[in-house]
């Protein structure tokens, strides 16, 4: 059983969902694989756990996929190369924002004096002081192993991503001035490409 979520944010890169593709959203498209769909509202966080859980009921008691579309929005950019107001204006963006599921819970919480601006003023604090914890322990660790690049997705390396492997074991060795290797754990370089069991 799987559970397929997909986050309709109302873009496909650039493109509109409505420019993108005939129909209503995504959730239709599941009986043509014959499994069931919900539709829900992505930006509300108790919707979402809502749909996710009858999700999962469906899915251990029928032994079926389920899809689910959460219907959202995007407000940031689509990478860091994309800049979103050569395709849609930023009043549409800033409409958006008060609709966050960020902001509803917020309000939520707050209109139920669960939360209030002091916690988030302390919440935030914590979590920028953890954030710089982590990220000044990860600028003091190695990369793993180059070859744990092929070795992610497979149980047993297929032939031809064992050659692959090889080609960029061989390589990195005979090219390695060219490329920051001391950046990456070394224990596994020189040797050949791992495989899990």
């Amino acid at each position: 059983p799987l559970i397929f979520f997909c986050r309709n944010n109302g873009y496909a890169i650039s493109t509109p969902t409505a420019e993108q593709y005939r129909g209503d959203g995504i959730a239709s498209r599941a009986a043509g694989y014959g499994m069931p769909a919900l539709r829900v509202d992505g930006n509300d966080v108790f919707a979402v756990h809502n749909a996710t859980r009858a999700a999962r009921e469906v899915c251990i008691k029928d032994s079926k996929p389920v899809l689910i579309e959460a219907m959202t929005y995007r407000i940031g950019d689509h990478s860091t190369s994309d800049d979103s107001t050569t395709y849609r204006p930023s009043e549409e963006v800033h409409q958006f924002k008060q609709d966050s599921p960020i902001t509803r819970l917020n309000t939520y919480l707050v209109k139920r004096g669960l939360w209030d601006a002091g916690k988030e003023a302390s919440y935030r604090q914590e979590a920028k002081e953890k954030v710089l914890e982590a990220f000044h322990r990860a600028a003091n660790r190695k990369k793993p192993p180059i070859i744990d690049l092929m070795t992610d997705v497979y149980d047993k390396m297929p032939p031809h991503l064992e050659k692959q492997a090889t080609n960029m074991k061989n390589h990195v060795n005979t090219y390695g001035e060219h490329y920051s290797v001391q950046d990456f754990v070394t224990e596994d370089t020189g040797s050949a490409p791992r495989t899990t069991t």
